[in-house]
């Protein structure tokens, strides 16, 4: 009776028994790989106190010259509005979703209205949320990124000047950092002919044809993601060694030249500093 007592007073004031007490720190997940759309997304959320005090819907993406799906989106480049689409633009409504948890710190929410992961429960979302609440429970069974070198989180872009006046690109790099961690690396490149996708596409599509022209034992964008995946694991750009050729004997399976790869990391992180 005592017990039942107990509950009864619970559930009068409106605290769920299911609830759980979140570790305190940053939390991070992302989808597995670019979609269709060309973007990635990303969930950043920080718990204070046990409970969910920030939530960051983001993205990144295999287009060229994206910066983060916010920032890009901010610039009217997304434009979800202008194209009929919304009655709002993305951020804007990922912001309503963001606001949502926080509220409800309903992170394993599932009132959707369709197999899309469309909503009627988040008033001033239309797009499909089913993919930030997959990624927010992700980010949670992941447990809090551990802290990092870095002062500041965010997303970092930088890209070259110019066109490399023999290949006709110029490379880019795209940084995410959570707790002062590096989580994510998008090295990607701008081709002076407009006619061409990003250099991740054009790679990935066969275009490229790196191993097609015996230049390479993988394509580009396999390699790339090896150099990518080595300094999530160094967390430092200084740390892989590079030759003078700009290529690189640290990572294996790379044998493409990583040195203006590094050198746009660098510069991407002096904003995280």
């Amino acid at each position: 009776m005592k017990r039942f007592g107990f509950v009864a007073v619970m559930v009068a004031l409106g605290v769920s028994l299911s609830a759980q007490t979140l570790k305190d720190g940053k939390y991070f997940a992302e989808q597995d790989g670019f979609g269709s759309s060309g973007w990635k997304s990303q969930v950043v959320l920080e718990v204070k106190g046990g409970k969910i005090t920030a939530a960051n819907w983001n993205g990144v993406s295999n287009i060229a010259g994206a910066a983060d799906k916010k920032a890009y989106d901010k610039a009217g480049k997304y434009n979800m509005v202008k194209f009929g689409k919304a009655q709002a633009e993305w951020y804007q409504q990922a912001e309503k979703v963001e606001q949502y948890l926080v509220k409800t710190q309903d992170y394993k929410f599932n009132k959707y209205s369709d197999a899309e992961g469309h909503t009627d429960a988040i008033s001033g979302a239309s797009i499909h949320v089913k993919e930030f609440f997959d990624l927010a429970q992700k980010a949670i069974a992941a447990g809090p990124v551990a802290k990092g070198l870095y002062a500041k989180d965010g997303w970092y872009y930088a890209e070259q000047p110019d066109f490399d006046k023999d290949s006709g690109w110029k490379e880019t790099v795209l940084i995410t950092v959570v707790n002062g961690r590096i989580v994510d690396v998008v090295w990607n490149g701008i081709s002076k002919d407009s006619a061409k996708k990003s250099k991740i596409v054009e790679s990935a599509s066969g275009n490229y044809g790196m191993v097609k022209f015996g230049k390479a034992q993988a394509e580009w964008h396999e390699q790339a993601a090896k150099a990518e995946a080595a300094l999530i694991n160094a967390q430092d750009p200084a740390k892989i060694a590079v030759k003078a050729d700009g290529k690189t004997d640290a990572i294996s399976g790379v044998s493409i030249h990583v040195g203006s790869f590094l050198q746009l990391a660098t510069t991407a992180l002096k904003a995280a500093k």
